[in-house]
């Protein structure tokens, strides 16, 4: 964990979840990475952009275990794998909850977590079976799937065109992302970038799993802000390098176009560079009121 103080809490108080699950329960909490036992099993679950990070201090706990990446994107399979030698797991997931404060969560989307072997580090197809049978007697929701990516592009490819439009303007999820009456509706652009992300996926030769559009036009009716809205609003780094990013990279690797995710993907590092950017010749502006 980051914060000793969020530790503490959940020691002392267990984590409360709410929604579509009610239960309290007791767990430990460190932030010291010495203070980690030798694991079986382990799920990161966080940001993209942290996964780095996360996993560099605990790796080696888990040499004889099996991790499971829980992330956006593409591209978190391969920093676990340098940080340990234990089987790792691809997952894509769904579930959704608010935090409300550092003890209690109100779970909100209870849907199955996708989950397949990560093919160069040669995870069994029987050890991803264990890892949902575990995970479904907890009360939730998993699929084992013998192949993975089909399920991750999926989201990858909604995921990238939700959050980049949604953190270039300002909206959640909301009707406008599948409105498609007028010529100016919101629906037409995530359209296009959803069919241009199907066919990356076509090219690198990713049959997909789920339709993202069907996938968008079900979550635009929940008016749920993206996590990459909440980076921007708060100025944090997002995980664009891993979603439209990511869809532009391969794209440029298989020699097929991606207009629009690659502008998606530059313009919002161009946000992320504006926040720290200082233009010394740029003159302060003056209020003007009206008489």
């Amino acid at each position: 964990m980051r914060r000793e103080e969020h530790a503490q809490a959940l020691n002392l108080e267990g984590l409360s979840v709410s929604g579509r699950h009610k239960f309290r329960v007791a767990l430990k909490a460190t932030t010291r990475p010495d203070e980690l036992p030798d694991c079986d099993l382990g799920i990161v679950a966080t940001k993209a952009t942290q996964v780095a990070e996360s996993i560099a201090p605990v790796g080696a706990h888990f040499d004889n275990g099996v991790i499971i990446s829980a992330q956006n994107g593409l591209g978190s399979e391969e920093i676990i794998a340098e940080h340990t030698r234990g089987q790792v797991i691809r997952g894509t997931t769904f579930m959704s909850g608010t935090k409300h404060s550092d003890t209690q969560v109100q779970y909100e989307l209870d849907t199955a977590t996708w989950i397949g072997p990560f093919e160069p580090r040669g995870t069994p197809f029987a050890t991803v079976k264990q890892a949902a049978e575990l995970i479904v007697s907890g009360g939730l929701k998993a699929e084992a799937l013998p192949d993975a990516r089909p399920a991750q592009w999926s989201k990858l490819i909604f995921n990238a065109s939700v959050n980049g439009v949604s953190a270039l303007t300002g909206l959640p999820h909301s009707p406008h992302f599948a409105d498609e009456s007028d010529f100016g509706d919101l629906g037409h652009l995530l359209h296009e970038l959803i069919s241009e992300g199907k066919c990356v996926a076509a090219a690198v030769g990713v049959e997909l799993h789920e339709d993202p559009w069907e996938m968008n036009k079900i979550g635009a009716m929940t008016n749920h802000p993206p996590s990459m809205l909440y980076d921007v609003r708060r100025q944090l780094p997002t995980e664009v390098d891993f979603l439209s990013g990511a869809i532009a990279r391969e794209a440029e690797r298989v020699g097929v176009a991606a207009p629009l995710h690659t502008a998606v993907y530059r313009l919002i590092k161009g946000r992320e560079a504006a926040w720290t950017f200082k233009d010394e010749n740029c003159p302060v502006a003056i209020r003007r009121t009206a008489h």
